[in-house]
């Protein structure tokens, strides 16, 4: 869903998590038994991953799964880990939104839209995706339902009411309306469906829209009922309720940190803001928390901007941040493709493939992520450390290690040219810039030149 629309309402959302909060206190001895073991849940394969989100709709003119499936060589030689499809149910056709509707008002939590095709189509992308080293998860929608959602009919009672008995809109997301967390029948039947994907087609996980609308003990119990059918990858699209990433969600989204680097791109932010955000995140999460990092994803794209549009010429600047940093980069449709339009979130809108401009640049970032155990995933990857406090505010330097592995980013987030000064003996070394192949040598004192949006990863020699 839109967080242009979450974010205009702090106050339903500060007062929705504190009754959140309220909910699960009686549980609150439970979730700390759980939170002990958490560092040994996650699946091995995330922990040197990156995630690419598909707009299935979009992605292709026919805007089918076997369309899609062509790209996935395609994606296999950018060096891409998890593929993230959104949500493939049919649409809700009541209240609904522009010409095809929001992905996100799900009229059968066990269908497939036939607009992207059949269940055997997934089934088949399913499997050519693990054939490819690669693995998938599903969109998926727990918090409301499209109008005409096949529950409305058998289960009127798995909705909420208003005073005079009608359905009530989260919000003023008016093509949908919001489920009943009280009933347990509900909370079966949704649980049911989502083992029903694992089940039937294979899948590697969710990532679970608006995740922070919904009682954490739901995710709780729904986590632990998949784990019994195989290992899962569980994305939370939240970032204020910690609960969420004490057992039941093994990454979340970092959209304070996408707000700052947006604001950093207008010159209304600096560094400063940054760091500052990178240690509230540390303090705030379980040490074992992925949090995924970010220039662009569904809703950002369509109703702020691409990543091309917000960041100009720091577009690669403003990426190369989002690998170096201790989280997960997220890269969205058509970024690959320099893509710079507003994609429509309602309507057909298909993504230009005839430049491939940065194919290169992302193949290079997810390589270097997949190989250096430095930049892991949560506390299999190295600390950060901020190599720049006396310099310039539209530097951005950091050192991360792990074990005999350093890797050095220094990234200039202004329009204009700067210069980066080594200040310890700590930080030098012999080290390899990993776009040019350089042997740099970095003592004491050592001055580097930043062009305009610049920026160096430097990787130490062993």
């Amino acid at each position: 869903m839109s967080v242009k629309i979450l974010y205009s309402q702090p106050l339903k959302i500060t007062l929705f998590f504190l009754a959140t909060f309220l909910y699960i206190t009686a549980g609150a001895q439970e979730k700390t038994n759980i939170k002990k073991d958490r560092i040994m849940r996650h699946v091995e394969w995330s922990r040197n991953a990156n995630i690419y989100e598909v707009n299935l709709r979009q992605y292709t003119v026919e805007g089918t799964i076997k369309a899609f499936m062509k790209h996935l060589p395609v994606l296999k030689d950018m060096n891409v880990d998890i593929l993230w499809i959104m949500p493939i149910q049919p649409i809700g056709e009541k209240n609904r939104k522009g010409s095809l509707g929001s992905y996100y008002s799900v009229k059968d939590y066990k269908a497939v839209n036939p607009e992207f095709g059949t269940l055997d189509d997934f089934k088949e992308l399913v499997r050519e995706v693990h054939k490819s080293g690669m693995h998938i998860i599903l969109d998926w929608v727990a918090n409301h339902s499209s109008w005409d959602n096949v529950w409305t009919k058998n289960h009127p009672d798995f909705y909420e009411k208003d005073k005079d008995g009608n359905f009530k809109v989260p919000f003023d997301w008016t093509d949908v309306i919001q489920f009943d967390y009280s009933n347990r029948a509900m909370r079966d039947s949704m649980i049911n469906a989502m083992e029903y994907w694992i089940k039937e087609t294979d899948i590697d996980g969710y990532r679970c829209d608006m995740a922070g609308m919904v009682p954490v003990d739901f995710w709780n119990e729904a986590r632990t009922k998949i784990e019994k059918i195989k290992p899962v990858f569980m994305l939370a699209e939240d970032e204020e309720n910690v609960a969420l990433m004490e057992y039941a969600f093994d990454m979340n989204y970092t959209w304070r940190m996408m707000h700052i680097l947006n604001d950093v791109a207008k010159g209304e932010k600096n560094v400063k803001d940054i760091w500052e955000n990178l240690m509230w995140s540390k303090k705030t999460f379980p040490p074992d928390t992925y949090r995924m990092y970010f220039t662009s994803n569904h809703d950002e794209n369509s109703w702020n901007g691409s990543g091309m549009e917000r960041y100009g010429d720091g577009f690669e600047a403003f990426t190369v941040f989002t690998y170096v940093v201790p989280g997960m980069p997220l890269i969205y449709s058509g970024q690959e493709a320099g893509n710079t339009k507003r994609l429509k979130f309602f309507d057909k809108d298909e993504i230009d493939w005839s430049n491939l401009a940065y194919k290169d640049f992302y193949t290079i970032l997810n390589k270097f992520k997949k190989e250096n155990i430095t930049l892991w995933n949560g506390v299999a990857g190295g600390d950060i450390i901020n190599l720049n406090k006396k310099g310039s505010d539209k530097i951005f330097a950091c050192e991360r290690k792990k074990n005999d592995n350093r890797v050095v980013s220094v990234i200039n987030f202004s329009n204009e040219e700067q210069s980066f000064e080594f200040e310890e003996d700590a930080n030098t070394g012999e080290f390899v810039d990993l776009f040019t192949g350089e042997n740099i040598n970095v003592e004491k004192g050592k001055k580097l030149n930043l062009k305009p949006w610049g920026y160096f990863i430097l990787v130490a020699k062993k």
